[in-house]
């Protein structure tokens, strides 16, 4: 069982290639319960561009992303209340864990570690996680959409405040987190509900608790989400968006361009564990 605790080094690509064999199989769970259930989903960001570059993930990444439109995510939730195969995952959002603090949801695999630098001690359950990304309209008007952005970027930091407050380059940043720390993340996360419902039949579309690319007029096509065809991941077919390539271009420019070394990150972590039978 590969584990590094209390080391901030690197893994090494061996150890990274079986993280990504436990994101796999989180991503497999995931898509045999929407298949079930008949919840629409789609390969989103990084996983997204690594399934059309590279067929598979971005051999530096660490992490897997979907995304679904809110109502799915609802129903996916629901669903993983009956179906989710619990002896190895837990579906990990507010409603479910009382500490978590951030505004998507989670499929966390269970005998694992995986805390990311700055977030030792916060007390949600950590460990290896697929990413579950809901989107919600925002104004079509683009005044209004800088004003919702406004909006969802005070929200957001309210929720990484707990973070923050540990995290923060600066005594005056660190302050202003712990300040904003005093706010129940409840009440936050009841103001993020009532985001939700506006601009619900909106062309335009974006999750309301992760920054926008800059430059990106703060929104995405719904269509994008919406209509959707097979690609494939690490062999297996898995629905993404259709139009990658608008997709794409919009969130990374010339995406098909591979960075140089020096700006292939993984993200920094503290301590990490696999399941037994991994790296072995």
């Amino acid at each position: 069982m590969a584990s590094r605790i209390g080391d901030t080094a690197a893994m090494t690509t061996s150890e990274l290639k079986c993280l990504q064999g436990v994101l796999f199989e989180a991503l497999v769970e995931v898509d045999r319960i929407c298949k079930k259930y008949d919840i629409p989903y789609v390969l989103f960001a990084g996983t997204l561009l690594g399934a059309v570059r590279h067929k598979g993930f971005i051999p530096w990444d660490d992490d897997l992303d979907i995304a679904m439109m809110r109502r799915d995510y609802r129903k996916f939730r629901w669903a993983c209340a009956r179906e989710l195969d619990t002896g190895r995952f837990f579906f990990q959002d507010n409603t479910t864990d009382p500490h978590y603090r951030w505004g998507y949801g989670r499929i966390l695999r269970l005998d694992t570690a995986f805390a990311r630098i700055g977030q030792e001690h916060m007390k949600m359950r950590k460990g290896i996680f697929l990413d579950i990304f809901p989107m919600d309209g925002v104004p079509v008007v683009a005044p209004l959409r800088g004003v919702h952005n406004f909006t969802c970027y005070v929200l957001r930091k309210m929720l990484y405040a707990e973070a923050g407050r540990k995290t923060g380059n600066t005594a005056l940043v660190r302050t202003g987190y712990s300040v904003l720390n005093l706010f129940p993340h409840q009440w936050t996360f009841a103001l993020m509900e009532a985001l939700t419902g506006v601009c619900k039949g909106s062309r335009y579309v974006r999750h309301i608790s992760f920054p926008m690319p800059k430059g990106r007029k703060y929104a995405f096509l719904r269509k994008w989400f919406e209509v959707r065809a097979d690609i494939l991941f690490e062999g297996q077919l898995f629905p993404a968006i259709k139009d990658y390539h608008a997709f794409l271009t919009n969130h990374y420019g010339d995406y098909m361009k591979i960075p140089p070394p020096e700006k292939r990150h993984t993200h920094p972590v503290s301590s990490f564990k696999l399941p037994g039978g991994y790296c072995e």
